[in-house]
């Protein structure tokens, strides 16, 4: 019999909803879409097994990933009335049952736990002459991170890297000596950080029978939100807390696994019925978040992924009125979109949509520099989460204190020039660094030489003083009061949040994809997995939007980001795309679909856009280029100390070789190819083709 408790519980479920919370006690896997309840579920069932006997509520363990989840869980099994019920980060769990086994296994007082590596991770560089500039040391630390999540040792490390084709900050071998060094110093000082507070449980659980006897004793209910970004640490303690039994139920979304970089993994999630096969699977599609409009927009993003397990995939299905349709706009600069989109947030809060119910996201957090300006001009209050405002960033404060220095002496010359020359001292480099903080330090850099660009451009007569003040001015305008306001956020911060009113910005190839990710087909799928979080972020006004060019009057070199084909209506300004018929680029007549030049279909997929022709039609590549091109490839990859594909992928040279461009814009049309690419390898690439030989 269902008592009087347990109907309420079951109240204002839907059908799957209600499902999931009755499911007979055992492995659950819930995969839950984008707004479609899923806390409110997992709660319930907790809630739901407590009052019908299946489990008391002090032997319930719900672990999620933020303090922040873990806080809304707890106030919520208050409400149902099971305040008893633990649910906490895996962190935080593991630190509470590692200080109470610790006299036990141990013996001695619990060590310290320290807030960040970056002290002794210093410390273990100097030692092997390995760099220590900040922003390295923020990459050796969060590469230390990766391989403890990932439970790579550093003897293990080289192989792992090359295995997964992951780009070390340093080169391997010194990522090796800095791990190694750093373990030594963290365990002479008897410190432990917070990867050991998960490796430390899983070895007391592994090692001391008793102590995982009594344990078990204790928990006999576990829950684990966000499954997909399980990391395999993380999936060891849970073996460990679960032991042979399997009352456990996950919930998760593969199409949200956003976090590979930091070793999350979906694979779990997708393995769980080949592990358990006797588990319920529900699915939660009825999205009660977003508006159709934007729904349709979500499912047409993911729909486009490439290697999704079909038991896997979800189809979210609004729930809601209908709204606004999504806005897609295309502007001439970055100026010039920041501008419109202040004035778009003006129109929202006019109409009545509070400031903090909107959302600027971007991918990288050097473009909030521009849309921060161009919202406090407009006097429109704004916060940065996760991350600092762009004049607070230690670089940008850097490069200011070293400009002041440089305009005491007042040097002739351009500018810009001398914006550069003065900003090498704090690390800008002719060429982008791959990836990481430098790349972000590095963006922060380029920035403010685009600033200067822009300065030179509208104020006749700009000098290095001039622009110090001009810096000074922003940075002192730029303190918004820290109430209500516009969120700006990455992509990757935004995750867990929602908005009514989203601006996604800044939706160009190189940015989104990110440039590093190109060639690397798992990442590419990742940063599309980017974007539909994002969409689905937004709850009912939707905005997407880029620009050809940085800085006003520049080369209009950018293209849109690749995963908005096929999503931009026929009928929309935007939705012009590059046309190859014979070997000609056009960027102007109606709206077309990129489409295969040697059979006319359209084209599907990332390889297949990049090479201009789908995948099993004949291939016109000239033999004797491609072979030059790879030649040229090895030579310069070797110069620059990178793996070949960082240079050009292997399609990136086919679709060279096949389609001959005899120019920037032909090299540029060909997916791939971005500024960045274009300014450090274009002019080679174009002599082989023109010429024969690269200079």
């Amino acid at each position: 019999m269902v008592g009087e408790a347990e109907k309420n519980l079951l109240e204002g479920l839907d059908p799957e909803q209600r499902a999931a919370v009755q499911a007979p006690r055992g492995p659950v896997c819930v995969l839950a879409g984008a707004g479609t309840g899923k806390t409110r579920t997992i709660t319930h069932r907790i809630a739901y097994l407590c009052h019908t006997g299946h489990v008391s509520a002090g032997q319930v363990l719900a672990v999620t990933f933020t303090n922040r989840a873990a806080g809304e869980m707890r106030t919520r099994l208050r409400a149902l009335g099971i305040p008893a019920a633990q649910a906490r980060t895996f962190h935080s769990a593991a630190l509470r049952q590692l200080r109470y086994f610790w006299p036990r296994v141990v013996g001695d007082a619990p060590w310290d736990l320290i807030e960040g590596k970056l002290r002794l991770v210093g410390q273990a560089a100097h030692k092997v002459g390995a760099p220590t500039e900040v922003e390295v040391l923020r990459d050796l630390a969060s590469e230390i991170e990766w391989a403890k999540a990932s439970l790579v040792s550093p003897d293990d490390y080289p192989d792992a890297v090359r295995r997964r084709h992951r780009t070390p900050p340093v080169p391997a071998e010194q990522v090796v000596a800095v791990y190694q060094g750093y373990e030594k110093l963290k365990n002479r000082a008897k410190v432990l950080d917070f990867d050991d507070l998960l490796l430390h449980t899983a070895a007391v659980l592994e090692e001391h029978p008793q102590v995982a006897e009594e344990f078990h004793e204790r928990y006999r209910c576990f829950v684990v939100d966000e499954y997909q970004d399980v990391t395999p640490l993380q999936q060891r303690v849970l073996d460990g807390w679960l032991g042979q039994r399997d009352d456990l139920t996950v919930v998760g979304d593969a199409n949200q696994t956003i976090y590979s970089f930091a070793g999350a993994s979906p694979r779990p999630l997708l393995e769980f019925t080949r592990r358990f096969p006797e588990a319920s699977v529900v699915r939660l599609e009825r999205d009660y978040r977003s508006t159709p409009q934007v729904v349709t927009l979500a499912n047409q993003v993911i729909s486009a992924a490439r290697d999704r397990p079909a038991g896997s995939r979800l189809k979210l299905i609004g729930q809601r009125p209908a709204g606004p349709v999504p806005q897609f706009h295309e502007y001439d600069d970055e100026p010039a979109e920041a501008a419109a989109v202040a004035e778009r947030i003006k129109d929202l809060v006019d109409a009545g949509t509070p400031l903090s119910e909107i959302a600027v996201l971007f991918r990288v957090n050097a473009q909030s520099e521009v849309f921060e300006q161009a919202l406090t001009e407009a006097g429109i209050p704004y916060l940065v989460r996760g991350g600092e405002r762009f004049f607070e960033r230690q670089e940008v404060r850097q490069a200011m204190s070293v400009l002041r220095m440089a305009s005491a002496d007042a040097p002739e010359g351009e500018l810009p020039d001398l914006v550069r020359k003065a900003l090498e001292r704090v690390g800008l480099t002719a060429e982008p660094p791959t990836g990481g903080s430098a790349r972000e330090r590095w963006e922060s850099l380029l920035a403010i030489v685009e600033l200067a660009e822009e300065l030179t451009a509208t104020l006749e007569g700009a000098d290095l003083p001039r622009f110090v003040a001009e810096l000074e001015t922003r940075a002192a305008a730029q303190h918004p009061p820290t109430v209500e306001g516009v969120t700006l956020a990455s992509l990757h911060a935004s995750k867990g949040l929602e908005w009514d009113a989203v601006f996604l910005i800044g939706l160009v190839d190189g940015t989104l994809p990110i440039q590093f990710a190109d060639g690397d087909e798992p990442a590419i799928e990742e940063e599309r997995r980017l974007l539909y979080v994002g969409v689905t972020r937004a709850r009912e006004h939707l905005w997407l939007s880029w620009s050809l060019s940085r800085s006003p009057g520049g080369r209009r070199h950018r293209r849109r980001c690749r995963f908005l084909y096929g999503l931009i209506p026929d009928d929309h300004p935007t939705a012009r795309v590059v046309r190859r018929d014979n070997g000609h680029n056009h960027s102007k007549g109606p709206a077309t679909k990129l489409s295969c030049r040697i059979c006319g279909r359209s084209l599907v997929g990332t390889v297949a856009t990049k090479l201009g022709r789908c995948t099993d039609c004949p291939s016109d590549v000239d033999e004797e280029l491609l072979s030059k091109l790879r030649d040229w490839r090895m030579t310069r990859a070797k110069e620059l100390k990178v793996p070949a594909y960082v240079v050009f992928t292997d399609a990136t040279l086919m679709a060279i070789a096949e389609q001959r461009p005899t120019d920037t814009a032909g090299l540029v049309s060909i997916s791939g190819i971005g500024a960045a690419k274009l300014n450090r390898f274009g002019e080679d690439v174009l002599a082989l083709v023109n010429n024969g030989s690269a200079k």
